[in-house]
């Protein structure tokens, strides 16, 4: 009788550590998929940058440098954002994407406080038209990036909570970097893209 109720508690126990095990997958998962949200977006945004300053060159012409800050910054991001991509839950790849889109987030400011200086860029059809899809393209970044930071507080929640931590522990799940912002608060505030 008594190895029953011992094979009835390792029973229990084996059910218990699947269960736990297959949440904390489900979860690890589901912050993928946000993350691939983000990826969607920045991607949109990556190819848009391109167009931009394609239009801003004709009217720009003494502003080289800064166009030219403005594509390296880009090109950084999209590498930074592979990387990210490949393992959202590698801190070192996301603190190397946030950093990289500090970067572009600075020379974009940049790029349109000088646009502020060139009347007819700002009138030119094209330049409104993707300067309202780059904005656009920002606000659904912001809410991809929450609803990114949301999965990855639920999967960090189960890592870290007993006892699901044990399990988590076991099986090398660990916790997952939230997509923060840059501590500058020049970098904070938000790219103006209105003209």
């Amino acid at each position: 009788m008594g190895w029953i109720i011992l094979l009835a508690l390792i029973a229990l126990v084996v059910f218990w550590a699947i269960g736990a095990y297959n949440r904390l997958i489900g979860l690890r998962n589901q912050f993928k998929n946000a993350f691939a949200q983000i990826d969607v977006q920045l991607k949109r945004r990556y190819d848009l940058i391109p167009n931009l300053v394609e239009t801003a060159k004709a009217y720009m012409k003494h502003e080289r440098e800064t166009l030219e800050a403005v594509i390296q910054a880009r090109n950084g991001a999209v590498t930074a954002n592979a990387s990210a991509a490949a393992d959202p839950g590698n801190a070192a790849a996301m603190q190397g994407l946030v950093a990289a889109e500090g970067a572009l987030r600075g020379a974009l400011g940049r790029l349109f406080a000088l646009a502020e200086a060139y009347p007819d860029l700002k009138a030119n059809q094209n330049m409104m038209q993707l300067t309202e899809e780059l904005t656009a393209t920002e606000n659904k970044i912001s809410f991809a990036r929450q609803a990114f930071n949301d999965s990855v507080m639920g999967y960090n929640t189960a890592v870290e909570q007993f006892p699901s931590n044990v399990i988590a522990g076991a099986f090398g799940f660990k916790q997952a970097e939230l997509l923060q912002a840059t501590e500058s608060p020049d970098e904070k505030k938000p790219v103006r893209v209105q003209f």
